[in-house]
């Protein structure tokens, strides 16, 4: 809203507005220099702002524990660095990996066994040397050899055993390391129960807004919102609210509220400060200009309307509300009509003069 803070000594406070001077002509360098709005009638709005920061999306956020033991051999990865699902990010030397391979080991050589034991017996029941019931025994002693092999290897699918006793750890899912908990040559416990790495996939991340009791019932679900952080405080993301945590935090007297947003671009960096603008509409519809056409002269609120270079108007308008960069006016205006946002003070004088 532009102010007129000097007025003419001269003129009476009593004097009405002029709608025109008689001649005026917009000059072709002034009417290259204007921009122009058209009022139009909006819903209502209503902005707040809330504080928080960006999070990760939870629900792609994955800790990598350690599987075994061991001594670390290597590192791959750092804070920061994208990884794809299945990269290796560390390998550990451990000995649990040689009782695993074993145990494959023993299973395959039973069921070796048991599938000659049961040839065996089968060729005896046909010479009449055996009975049915030692070919069932064999068949019996086979199925079970069959399932411990097929545990074992379950097993050892789980542990990615490869050969020796290397064990890698690979990342589960495709994102950034948010959080390392190893180095190379540190010695893990078997019974380590801290996660070594976390891996978050950031297309999308939540801003998470905390509300002061006082504004809890300002906001509600579905409800837009704009985002904007320190990194980029020129860029807006747009999101809306998708959950409200019904909980007050003790420390800070404070609810908490989510906001989706893409991060398809990477703009968005977990942990950072943030600043949510949240729009809530109201059912009631008035008419709009651009805060910046507003002129505040004498305590009251003026535009300058144009049609054409020749016939150029100021109107006295009553301000319903401002928000933001956008004022309703309850009167003075009509839909369609067309005011000066640029240069709008200038041409205002000249009028008046």
């Amino acid at each position: 809203m532009v102010a007129l803070s000097v007025l003419s000594c001269s003129k009476k406070e009593a004097d009405p507005k002029p709608q025109a001077k008689k001649g005026f002509e917009l000059s072709n360098t002034m009417l290259k220099s204007i921009d122009l709005a058209t009022v139009e009638k909006k819903y209502i709005e209503d902005n707040y702002n809330f504080y928080g920061k960006i999070s990760a999306d939870k629900n792609s956020y994955i800790d990598v524990f350690p599987l075994v033991g061991g001594n670390v051999l290597s590192v791959n990865v750092e804070l920061g660095d994208h990884v794809t699902k299945g990269q290796v990010l560390a390998t550990i030397r451990s000995t649990e990996l040689a009782e695993v391979q074993k145990d494959v080991s023993d299973a395959r050589t039973d069921m070796v066994v048991a599938q000659n034991n049961l040839r065996v017996a089968k060729e005896m029941y046909e010479g009449r040397l055996n009975t049915e019931r030692d070919v069932l025994e064999a068949k019996s002693q086979l199925q079970k050899a069959q399932d411990q092999m097929q545990r074992a290897s379950a097993v050892s699918t789980v542990y990615n055993v490869k050969k020796g006793n290397i064990y890698s750890v690979v990342a589960p899912i495709s994102g950034y390391i948010v959080q390392k908990n190893i180095n190379k040559d540190m010695q893990l416990r078997s019974d380590r129960s801290d996660n070594i790495f976390d891996v978050a996939n950031t297309s999308n991340v939540w801003a998470i807004m905390n509300v002061n009791e006082s504004d809890i019932d300002k906001i509600n679900l579905g409800m837009k919102a704009q985002v904007s952080t320190l990194s980029y405080p020129d860029k807006v993301f747009d999101g809306k609210i998708d959950k409200i945590f019904k909980i007050i935090d003790p420390e800070t007297n404070a609810m908490q509220a989510r906001v989706v947003l893409d991060n398809q671009n990477g703009l968005l960096i977990p942990e950072s400060k943030a600043t949510i603008k949240v729009m809530n509409s109201e059912n009631t519809m008035a008419l709009t200009v651009p805060s910046k056409a507003v002129i505040f002269d004498d305590n009251r609120s003026f535009v300058v309307v144009y049609k054409s270079r020749t016939d150029v108007k100021v109107k006295e308008i009553k301000v319903l509300k401002q928000v933001g960069e956008v004022t309703y006016v309850s009167e003075g205006l009509s839909e369609g009509e067309q005011v000066i946002t640029n240069n709008q003070l200038l041409i205002y004088r000249s009028l008046n003069s």
